[in-house]
């Protein structure tokens, strides 16, 4: 695989914990007006430009857009971010309780993505991709990193471990407890060496992020009669982890209603397809389960081993989709029904039940999550998993690292 250092725009040191931000796509506007309240350093100004404007605005109007060049434009001005002044990789380190997890920022070519040489396991939303992919185009800039993965290499590993025994660049732990350390990589040409023996990358985390880099960048080459393929905007950011060192909580779902039928009717109906056990755990312990919380109580669901012949069919959501939420609750198109909320795995089995008891929501499934392993399967046999089936903790900081693409 071709990687690239890349001259960073990045907070002054010292100031990266007011800067960094979570992920555009984990909080709602509400949610990130709360969290950036007075603090103007915040990237979520960047990342969520709405939160600066009336809250009945549009978040895909053009007002939008505008601020969100105003505000780059701020952050760049009064030396909120600096930019680099050499082409570096870096090394970014994540700690979540007992977990680790330590990638490489850098930038991936966008011809790989579309050689297929950076596999994917998701389909986007349309209207998401074209946020993304205005964003980017707006201020000429990757303002969050791709989260991507690849099998091992020892080789690998071993450099980075030397890297970390030195003096990070930024060190610190976030509101949330997740500690992020980084650490600047000046003599790059042995990292980018060494990724020439990994054969692919996978899409952990950001099929939006990645389609709309891409897409921008594709759009800069046809703008370009001059093109020579050595632009920047060739390239967008990510950070590459091993696959042995990732974490996959489950992604949990939440139904509305019982499509008209009553609880003993719809646990009739449940019972032709799972074996169901009463006052089972909140968490199912192993693949082919799963924990319904119904009323007020929780049941156990367990059923045969799905067939192994299709990667997509084994997965435990594809077997609830298929027997039970299309079947006997009429769920349509997963992708765009209402009916079905997707819950993260990191807000844990008490919002579920917060939700059904609240009485929004009728019925919730608490999955078992899948493995790195049937992820890259199924990107190996390009197919495509069912919508939010992998939530990837912990997520990565937005702002700590941004390439420009001009």
């Amino acid at each position: 695989m071709r990687i690239k250092p890349f001259e960073a725009l990045r907070p002054q040191k010292g100031t990266e914990q007011d800067v960094a931000s979570v992920p555009y796509d984990v909080l709602n506007t509400v949610e990130a007006i709360e969290l950036s309240k007075g603090n103007p350093k915040s990237f979520l100004h960047i990342v969520r430009p709405e939160i600066d404007l009336p809250l009945d605005t549009n978040i895909y109007s053009d007002a939008v857009y505008n601020k969100l060049a105003e505000n780059f434009k701020s952050f760049i001005d009064n030396k909120t971010l600096v930019r680099e002044s050499t082409s570096c990789l870096y090394v970014y380190k994540q700690k979540m309780g007992e977990h680790e997890q330590s990638g490489i920022v850098t930038c991936c070519n966008i011809e790989d993505y579309e050689n297929d040489l950076i596999l994917r396991h998701e389909k986007t939303r349309q209207d998401k991709e074209d946020d993304r992919t205005r964003h980017v185009e707006t201020i000429k800039a990757n303002t969050g990193p791709v989260f991507l993965t690849y099998k091992e290499q020892d080789a690998i590993d071993l450099v980075v471990a030397e890297i970390e025994k030195t003096e990070p660049l930024f060190d610190f732990v976030a509101s949330d407890g997740i500690g992020h350390t980084v650490w600047k990589v000046e003599n790059t040409s042995e990292l980018v060496s060494l990724f020439e023996a990994v054969p692919v990358f996978y899409v952990a985390d950001g099929h939006h992020r990645s389609a709309a880099a891409v897409r921008a960048g594709a759009q800069a080459k046809v703008n370009n009669p001059n093109h020579t393929g050595d632009e920047e905007y060739n390239w967008y950011e990510a950070v590459v982890f091993p696959a042995n060192q990732l974490k996959i909580l489950p992604y949990n779902r939440t139904v509305k209603d019982l499509n008209g039928l009553s609880i003993e009717e719809f646990m009739g109906k449940v019972k032709e397809n799972f074996n169901i056990v009463d006052g089972a755990s909140s968490e199912p312990a192993s693949a082919n389960s799963m924990s319904m919380y119904l009323d007020g109580k929780w049941y156990g669901l367990s059923w045969n081993d799905a067939s192994e012949d299709d990667p997509v069919d084994a997965l435990d959501v594809s077997y609830l989709t298929a027997n039970l939420l299309a079947p006997i609750l009429g769920v349509g198109d997963m992708r765009t029904t209402k009916r079905v909320d997707f819950v993260g795995g990191i807000r844990g089995t008490k919002e579920l039940e917060n939700r059904v008891d609240s009485g929004e929501w009728a019925v919730a499934f608490s999955m078992y999550e899948v493995s790195v392993d049937q992820m890259m399967a199924i990107a190996d046999a390009g197919c495509i998993m069912p919508p939010k089936s992998t939530w990837f903790e912990p997520k990565l900081r937005s702002g700590l690292l941004v390439h420009s693409i001009d």
